[in-house]
């Protein structure tokens, strides 16, 4: 029997790319044992206002320059506060805005961690359970693994009895395809290209947003904007 599997790095309430990476596969590992980047993703996203498309950045602490996306801690508890008045001043008129507006004010406005690894992944299993997604979820902290880069990923994937890894195709940079054949595992590049547009308030369409404003514009139909979705239902 096939078992997908992807590893990434957690990301504060991501686009709606990082949502279809999940939803393509049976097991998805957060990967934050690795260092933390600043300037990235990690610890903050876009979304869209009246006065163009805006940052929202959780404040951390960088102590090493090693230090790990596990390691990292949030230095200003009010984050929380201040990215939830700007969602529900940029976004009370979204059509959907009130359907989710008790879950996702319990997210920002009750107790949160102080790791960013441990918000950014609270705040994704709420949004894969919202966007219908099941992929099981891990972290990579519970594994043992050694070795470089693709060593590393080729033991996640057989940790959870993976028979293909599904990766961003970012990677294909750096990645060595032939250690995953000769370890018997499978390779498949996700692709991000023909989303469709939805309706979006504030302006020209952007793409590059979080999906909270796939979210808070589709509600429940945000599915037949994903592309993992459609392909399921081509199936």
């Amino acid at each position: 029997m096939s078992k997908k599997v992807a590893i990434l790095q957690s990301n504060y309430i991501p686009w709606k790319g990082y949502f279809d990476l999940l939803n393509s596969v049976d097991d998805f590992i957060f990967y934050d044992e690795v260092q933390y980047t600043k300037n990235d993703w990690r610890n903050r996203n876009r979304i869209k206002t009246a006065q163009g498309v805006q940052w929202l950045t959780i404040p951390v602490r960088q102590e090493r320059l090693a230090q790990k996306i596990s390691e990292t801690r949030v230095y200003s508890p009010d984050w929380s506060t201040r990215h939830w008045r700007t969602l529900a001043q940029n976004y009370s008129h979204a059509p959907y805005f009130e359907l989710y507006r008790s879950q996702l004010q319990e997210l920002y406005c009750g107790p949160n961690p102080e790791f960013l690894s441990q918000i950014n992944q609270r705040f994704i299993r709420v949004l894969n359970e919202l966007l219908g997604i099941r992929a099981r979820l891990h972290s990579a902290a519970d594994f043992a693994v050694h070795g470089d880069r693709t060593a590393r990923l080729v033991q996640l994937v057989q940790a959870v009895g993976g028979t293909e890894y599904v990766s961003g195709p970012a990677a294909k940079v750096y990645l060595e395809a032939d250690r995953f054949a000769q370890a018997g595992i499978g390779l498949t590049w996700m692709s991000y290209e023909g989303y469709p547009e939805y309706r979006q308030l504030h302006g020209p369409f952007a793409h590059h947003v979080s999906v909270l404003d796939l979210l808070l514009n589709e509600g429940p139909e945000a599915s037949r904007y994903m592309l993992s979705f459609s392909r399921q239902t081509a199936l």
